[in-house]
C-alpha cells in the first residue's frame, strides 16, 4: 500500500461510510429538524404570532373565570392549558397531516424511496417545530406569571418530569400514528385535521379540569395523552391541585407508560403498512382506483 502512488490509494478507499441502524435514525431526524429550525429563525414574525394570539383565548377564559368568581386556581389552569395547546398544535399540523401535504408536494414518494425510517422523519420534522412550541409554551406560562400572578409551587420535580415526558412519548405516538391513518384517508386529512382541533380542547380538559367533566367521558377522552398529562401536571404544580385531579397522579404517570408503549407500536404498524402498500401495489391510499 506504502508503493501506491495518493490518487491510487485515495480511489481504492470507498467513497462514503453508509449509516445503518441508529446512525441512520438519529440522522435522518437531524436532517429533517434542520430546515424547520433555519425556517422559523428567518421568520421571526411567525413566532410573535405563535404567542400572542394563543394568550387572547387565555386571557378571554381568565376574565370568564374571575367574572363567575371561580378558584384561583382555575386561572392556573388555564394558563398551563394555554401554554400545552402549543404542543397538541404541534402534533396536529407538523405530524399528523404531515404525510399528506408531503404527497401533495410530490416529496413522499422520495421518503418511501428512501432507505430511512418514516418515523425518524416524521419525528425530525415534529422536533423541528419544538423550537418555536417551547417558546410559545414559555412564553404562555411566562406572561401569565406576571399578567395574572400564577404562582407554581412543584411537590415532585421527578414526578413532574415523568409525567411530562411520558406524555410528549405518547403525544407524538399518536401522532405518527394519526399521520399514518390522514394520509390512508387520502383527500380527507385536512377536513380530519380541522375537526379534531376543537374537540379535542374542549374533551381534554386545556382550560378546565377534567374532573368536571362527567366520569365516562372524562375517561374516554383519557385516551388523549394530554388528557391525564396536564391533570397530573395540575395535581404536582399547584398546593390545591389535588382536589381538581380525575386520578392519582400515579395512576396517571402508569396509564401515560401504557400509551406511549400502544401508540408508538401501532404508529411502527401503520407507517410499515403504509410503505408495504406504496411499494408493492404502487398507491397510497386505501381507495382502489
Amino acid at each position: 500500500m506504502d508503493s501506491l502512488k495518493p490518487d491510487t490509494i485515495a480511489a481504492l478507499r470507498p467513497y462514503s461510510r453508509k449509516d445503518t441502524g441508529w446512525r441512520l435514525f438519529l440522522k435522518t431526524i437531524i436532517a429533517r429538524a434542520y430546515p424547520r429550525i433555519i425556517g422559523q429563525q428567518r421568520e421571526v414574525s411567525w413566532l410573535v404570532f405563535d404567542v400572542v394570539m394563543p394568550m387572547l383565548a387565555v386571557i378571554s377564559y381568565v376574565l370568564v373565570y374571575r367574572a363567575l368568581n371561580a378558584p384561583e386556581e382555575y386561572i392556573g389552569f388555564v394558563v398551563m392549558g394555554g401554554a400545552m395547546t402549543a404542543f397538541w398544535m404541534n402534533i396536529l399540523w407538523s405530524m399528523s397531516s404531515q404525510l399528506y401535504w408531503e404527497k401533495e408536494q410530490g416529496n413522499l414518494a422520495l421518503y418511501i424511496m428512501a432507505p430511512n425510517s418514516m418515523m425518524a422523519i416524521l419525528l425530525g420534522m415534529a422536533l423541528g417545530g419544538m423550537l418555536a412550541t417551547a417558546m410559545r409554551a414559555l412564553a404562555v406560562t411566562l406572561l401569565g406569571m406576571f399578567m395574572f400572578g400564577v404562582t407554581y409551587t412543584v411537590s415532585s420535580y421527578l414526578q413532574l418530569f415523568l409525567v411530562f415526558m411520558l406524555a410528549m412519548v405518547a403525544l407524538y405516538g399518536m401522532g405518527m400514528m394519526m399521520a399514518s391513518a390522514f394520509l390512508l384517508f387520502g383527500r380527507e386529512a385536512w377536513h380530519m385535521a380541522n375537526l379534531a382541533q376543537e374537540p379535542i380542547f374542549l374533551a381534554s380538559g386545556f382550560y378546565f379540569p377534567i374532573k368536571s367533566l362527567p366520569f365516562w367521558v372524562a375517561a374516554g377522552a383519557s385516551v388523549i395523552p394530554l388528557t391525564l398529562g396536564m391533570d397530573a401536571m395540575r395535581q404536582l404544580v399547584f398546593p390545591t391541585g389535588f382536589q381538581f385531579g380525575f386520578m392519582s397522579v400515579q395512576l396517571e404517570i402508569i396509564i401515560l407508560a401504557v400509551l406511549s408503549v400502544v401508540f408508538v407500536v401501532t404508529a411502527k404498524i401503520l407507517l410499515a403498512y403504509i410503505e408495504k402498500i406504496a411499494v408493492r401495489e404502487g398507491r397510497i391510499t386505501e381507495s382502489r382506483r
